[in-house]
């Protein structure tokens, strides 16, 4: 093999086959939480497309921990349950399948993207947010302010949701830190104005992440990876950075996280983000040079070699792709053939391999 991109990473108990890993998407088409026909099939494209691992979309810990009121949760025992067809088919494909779990906070309670206004009502099925502190994103409706006991319900709910996806077959966990959701929210001087333990210094800012990431450790399996996706800045002036996301990854490699998924921004609506090929890579680097912790690559990465490069130099250790993903589910056999590398491919697709292609009939 001389692919870097599809060579094997071990992480704790699991044998990740190659770096190619598809990134949670939402798809906003549960009913009540609950995943049905639409997640089996478009889990079950992936795994039948070579990569190394799946990670689920975010998926609320608790009722209200939902982005909108089609996403995904794991809050009961039924909720787990109904993905075990996706993972059992992932594995049976010899892909890895992890699920991200999440708290909107005052992001919540959306409808879904293709209907014809953004905010749901409580009638809709909505309802009120929580947050660190009662600062509205954008023109939401101003959040409930968390109580220290809301807290630490907030992280029981991770811990449970963590086992009950351990117990239904996940590979591994991953906590939703990014994005503007709960725990950036904590984290960010710009939407948290707490007085109390959890807000003002940096080390009360990453409190209830960092309190999080140990228990939900301690709950699991010591086979099992524990992923943490941060936003490594604001892109904002004096907010969240990545000198603080270093400071912040180094703690949770103290604690027990294995890996740093590493995005950015969305805390707010109208910062300045500069885009392109790559552009959150750089993070991921310097994370994973200071922070002295594993670390995956996203953002507008859609080209074998530029993945390839990516993980080839070491800047980091595996690619998240998303809507790349979604335009073609197959991506990793076309870019391992593009890269001149033979990988395993469902036997089912094996007639149409140009690398080494077994004859069959006409």
């Amino acid at each position: 093999m001389t692919s870097q991109l599809f060579s094997p990473l071990d992480i704790r108990g699991k044998h990740f086959r190659n770096r190619v890993w598809v990134s949670p998407m939402c798809q906003y088409s549960a009913e009540d939480g609950v995943v049905g026909d639409w997640h089996r099939v478009h889990l079950g494209a992936f795994a039948t497309g070579g990569v190394g691992m799946i990670m689920v979309e975010a998926t609320g810990v608790m009722p209200n921990g939902r982005i909108s009121i089609g996403c995904s949760g794991i809050w009961s025992d039924k909720h787990a349950e109904a993905f075990r067809p996706a993972i059992e088919f992932a594995h049976s494909q010899g892909a890895l399948i992890g699920i991200q779990l999440a708290h909107a906070g005052r992001k919540g309670s959306t409808m879904k993207p293709w209907d014809d206004h953004e905010l749901a009502s409580i009638e809709e099925g909505g309802w009120i947010n929580f947050a660190p502190s009662a600062v509205a994103y954008k023109d939401f409706p101003i959040p409930h302010a968390m109580t220290v006991e809301e807290v630490e319900s907030a992280e029981q709910a991770f811990v449970d949701a963590a086992v009950r996806s351990e117990r239904v077959g996940f590979d591994l966990i991953e906590i939703h830190a990014a994005h503007g959701y709960l725990f950036h929210q904590f984290l960010s001087p710009l939407s948290n104005k707490r007085e109390d333990k959890y807000g003002g210094s940096f080390e009360n800012r990453i409190r209830f992440l960092v309190e999080t990431v140990r228990k939900v450790r301690a709950a699991i399996s010591q086979d099992s990876p524990l992923f943490v996706r941060i936003s490594a800045t604001d892109w904002v002036e004096g907010a969240w950075s990545v000198d603080d996301a270093v400071e912040l990854c180094k703690i949770m490699k103290e604690v027990g996280a294995d890996l740093i998924d590493v995005s950015s921004g969305g805390l707010v609506h109208d910062s300045k983000i500069t885009t392109g090929p790559g552009y959150q890579v750089p993070f991921a680097q310097k994370i994973k040079s200071e922070a002295k912790i594993l670390t995956s690559a996203v953002g507008q990465i859609t080209a074998s070699d530029q993945a390839e490069e990516i993980i080839a130099s070491g800047r980091a250790d595996a690619v998240m792709l998303g809507r790349e993903m979604l335009r073609n589910p197959r991506w990793a056999i076309a870019a391992a053939e593009e890269l001149g590398e033979k990988i395993p491919w469902s036997i089912q697709l094996e007639r149409a391999r140009k690398i080494g292609a077994r004859k069959s009939p006409q």
